[in-house]
């Protein structure tokens, strides 16, 4: 019975061999289907190659809620953020473009760094040619003065610089031609196409705000208020309800806008008085602005030497001192203004004093004629270039706002002293300017007559228009 026992057990026992082997076997299948390989990623490469062709728009895209794999992060690039422009001169690109040729010259945009002997040495010129150019005349001298932005030319033939074209802007350039007497050199003047322009307005909140809404830019705006300074006190006087308009140039070429010009004609109304400026050029080529009659709208003084600055103290002998808090007579007009505000002269002078000055702080005196003197106070800094001594002119900038000294914010302190004596220089009367001469009068007459007539049009017009 044992015997037919072990006899059936060794004929199963290949069967059950053949079993673990086959066992073994799908294990190590499996495994190898588990590791990843080059072969298989490669396999798969080959089948993603061959999928159908496919736009961009048309593929779907991933769904990355449905994945735990990290997200993928974007390459970080380090941007390049130009500089703001901050002027007027044209920004000139690095590295520098290829200079442009028109037919045999070859131009280079001039830029930073760039010397007269470098932008020669760029058009295969030697140091020789630049002696040679510079020093052909005085005239010739001043070509070394470049600035970014302005454009250089030059005709080369045979290795030999024949002609050279300096564009300084729209309207000058200077170009230098090889003689038998050596380089000579011309000034060459576009002249623009003047237009003129008519705005006008009324003061609601003041003349820079109210007149930028009317069109003027911060320059005409400037030269209006320069022109009726010596009449209104754009820190004082304004009022809400007052006007002014004004004829102004517009300077074309090529049939485009390319500046403004001057003012040509233009009236104020302050308080209910009407001012008017119209500006005339004389035999010997001098502009000024007269009233209508001729008269002369400058006066020896100016009345406020800052601009647009509001009063913050008047001239008052019984003030309260802001910083010593006793009485203490104010013998000028304090105009509050921003740090770093211009201050002109007020009138034609010589600069008697220039320092500090005990409670004034940074101070300017200047002595205007044999009995009048005007004093500047609580300045930040000086202008430099002037000294005790110098001559200046009247609207000439002698320093900057400040608070320097006994001062409890920036601000201007001005005095008027007539022969030593204080005077309001908001109330002071100050003398005239020469009237149009004797023999300038027919031709003045001429050029009012037309300017008035031009203003009255342009005002009818405009009230033509608004009625409609």
């Amino acid at each position: 019975m044992l015997k037919d026992q072990l006899r059936r057990f060794k004929g199963r026992f290949p069967t059950i061999h053949l079993i673990a082997a086959c066992l073994c076997a799908s294990i190590i299948g499996l495994t190898l289907t588990l590791l990843p390989s080059e072969e298989v990623s490669a396999t798969r490469t080959t089948q993603q190659l061959n999928l159908p062709k496919q736009t961009r728009e048309s593929l779907p895209l991933p769904d990355t809620r449905s994945t735990s794999l990290p997200a993928v992060q974007p390459l970080q690039a380090k941007l390049e953020i130009p500089t703001p422009v901050t002027h007027a001169t044209p920004a000139v690109s690095t590295p520098k473009a290829a200079p442009a040729v028109d037919d045999n010259w070859v131009s280079y945009t001039i830029g930073k760094g760039d010397t007269l002997s470098s932008l020669f040495s760029k058009a295969g010129l030697s140091s020789q040619d630049v002696y040679s150019v510079t020093n052909a005349s005085r005239h010739n001298k001043g070509l070394s003065r470049i600035y970014p932005g302005q454009e250089i030319s030059f005709l080369i033939e045979n290795d030999e610089l024949k002609k050279l074209r300096l564009i300084r802007s729209k309207l000058v350039s200077t170009q230098i031609e090889k003689t038998e007497n050596g380089y000579v050199s011309q000034i060459i003047e576009r002249k623009p196409e003047i237009q003129h322009r008519y705005a006008s307005g009324v003061i609601n909140s003041s003349l820079f705000v109210d007149a930028e809404k009317a069109g003027l830019s911060n320059r005409m705006i400037m030269s209006l208020a320069s022109i009726f300074g010596w009449d209104v006190d754009f820190a004082l006087d304004i009022r809400q309800g007052d006007s002014f308009s004004v004829i102004y140039e517009e300077r074309f070429l090529d049939g485009k806008m390319i500046g403004e010009g001057n003012i040509i004609a233009a009236q104020f109304t302050n308080q209910g008085r009407l001012v008017t400026a119209l500006r005339f050029t004389d035999s010997n080529g001098t502009s000024s602005y007269y009233t209508p009659n001729g008269k002369s709208m400058r006066k020896a003084f100016l009345r406020t030497p800052v601009d647009f600055a509001r009063i913050s103290s008047r001239f008052n002998l019984k003030r309260k001192h802001p910083v010593l808090n006793r009485i203490r007579a104010h013998k000028g007009t304090d105009y509050a203004a921003r740090t770093g505000t211009p201050i002109k002269a007020s009138g034609d002078g010589k600069i008697i004093w220039r320092g500090t000055k005990g409670g004034f702080g940074r101070a300017v005196i200047i002595q205007h004629g044999s009995n009048i003197t005007t004093l500047y106070a609580h300045m930040s800094k000086y202008r430099k270039g002037q000294r005790s001594g110098s001559r200046v002119k009247q609207g000439d900038i002698i320093g900057y706002v400040g608070q320097s000294g006994l001062a409890s914010g920036p601000h201007l302190h001005y005095e008027f002293r007539l022969n030593g004596v204080h005077k309001n220089p908001m109330r002071v009367k100050f003398p005239n300017a020469a009237p149009i001469p004797k023999k300038e009068r027919p031709a003045f007459k001429a050029v009012a007559a037309t300017l008035m007539t031009q203003l009255e049009s342009y005002r009818t017009t405009q009230v033509a228009v608004l009625q409609q």
